[in-house]
């Protein structure tokens, strides 16, 4: 389903950039809330482990700024077939894999760089310690309930079959009120509304680990600020495809309400973002490393990076249709989380890399 072959193609497998922006954003993170001794980096729905393997290549390549830090990788995958491409592209092959299909963590070994790596289908398995989560194109294919507003009042959108056409599917508004209509918020203004509770459940694992144990969360993908309605959608090798027909054949997706996501995380963490990719990568300074790569590059390499580099900037491509959204620690944005004595002055915070446009010193 992944690739030019398959059915879509995400931004690590369009350009290496991609990947190393977000490990300098981890690193950025870690140095600005104290360089802890250990961190874990976990990654939610690994794909084929392209961008863990371009964030691994950025740890390596600053392996002095992290020489005196324990780091472990932890993948969150529940497609063996999926695990087993993400093990052959991280992993030295010389090192064989444990397994152990009836424990937490199903297989583990070590990364070509060294770094300990387990794997596990739910995301409750892994350790709670110091750690940087990444959900990359994670939430959108979560399911989702569809809400429609009625002279009634709401009613949940299902999936019926046709009577008059057996082997067809339908959307119909369902008879009356449905337990899940609970999801709705009272002030909705919208007439449409897509919403994915499982997304909330996890967003609050997220933000309990984090306000416990420290570290951060970033979470890139289609979505809207609960701005949008219908966005239910399918694709199959690159094109729109009805998503009642055929089911089962084609990628299926819905863009993530970030507002959502802000919501189930407040009071325990905070928020930054919706912010466009575009944006976002351009205050990571993707402009200065994709100089340094064509700089070193030949022409068709050259020509591949710039293509890359389209692909993700473009406002008409991924450049504006693609949010970044990351969960921190209250006192990562505001100091100090207890009472100071008025000789004490307020500790200067960082700016979070990336969510603020990108100053040189």
């Amino acid at each position: 389903m992944l690739g030019e072959k398959g059915d879509f193609i995400t931004s690590p497998e369009i350009s290496q950039i991609f990947g190393e922006l977000l490990g300098i954003w981890f690193i950025s993170e870690w140095m600005a809330t104290g360089k802890n001794a250990a961190f874990q980096l976990v990654e939610l729905g690994p794909g084929r482990g392209t961008l863990a393997g371009d964030i691994l290549r950025v740890f390596s390549q600053l392996g002095s700024v992290l020489k005196n830090c324990d780091i472990s990788i932890h993948l969150v995958e529940v497609s063996r077939k999926l695990s087993e491409i993400q093990a052959l592209t991280l992993t030295e092959e010389k090192i064989p894999l444990e397994r152990n299909a009836g424990s937490p963590v199903y297989m583990k070994g070590v990364t070509k760089s060294g770094i300990p790596i387990s794997w596990y289908r739910d995301l409750h398995d892994v350790p709670k310690g110091h750690s940087f989560y990444l959900a990359h194109e994670f939430f959108d294919v979560l399911p989702v309930h569809k809400f429609q507003k009625t002279p009634q009042g709401w009613r949940e959108v299902f999936i019926d079959i046709d009577p008059q056409v057996s082997d067809k599917l339908r959307f119909v508004l369902a008879p009356c009120v449905t337990p899940a209509e609970v999801f709705i918020q009272r002030d909705e203004m919208r007439d449409h509304v897509e919403v994915c509770p499982e997304a909330g459940i996890i967003v609050q694992e997220l933000s309990q680990r984090i306000a416990l144990t420290g570290g951060a969360a970033l979470i890139a993908d289609y979505g809207h600020d609960g701005t949008k309605t219908d966005t239910f959608r399918g694709f199959c090798g690159h094109k729109l495809h009805d998503v009642l027909t055929a089911p089962g054949t084609a990628d299926l997706t819905a863009d993530v309400d970030f507002s959502y996501l802000r919501r189930m995380a407040e009071g325990q963490v905070a928020s930054l973002g919706p912010i466009r990719q575009q944006m976002f990568l351009k205050n990571m300074g993707i402009d200065v490393r994709l100089k340094v790569l064509l700089d070193k590059s030949d022409e068709p390499a050259r020509q591949q990076l710039l293509q890359g580099y389209d692909m993700l900037m473009n406002p008409k491509k991924m450049g504006e249709r693609f949010n970044f959204f990351a969960l921190l620690p209250h006192q990562r944005l505001h100091g100090r989380s207890h009472p100071m004595n008025a000789c004490q002055s307020k500790p200067s915070v960082s700016p979070v890399a990336g969510f603020g446009e990108l100053a040189w010193r």
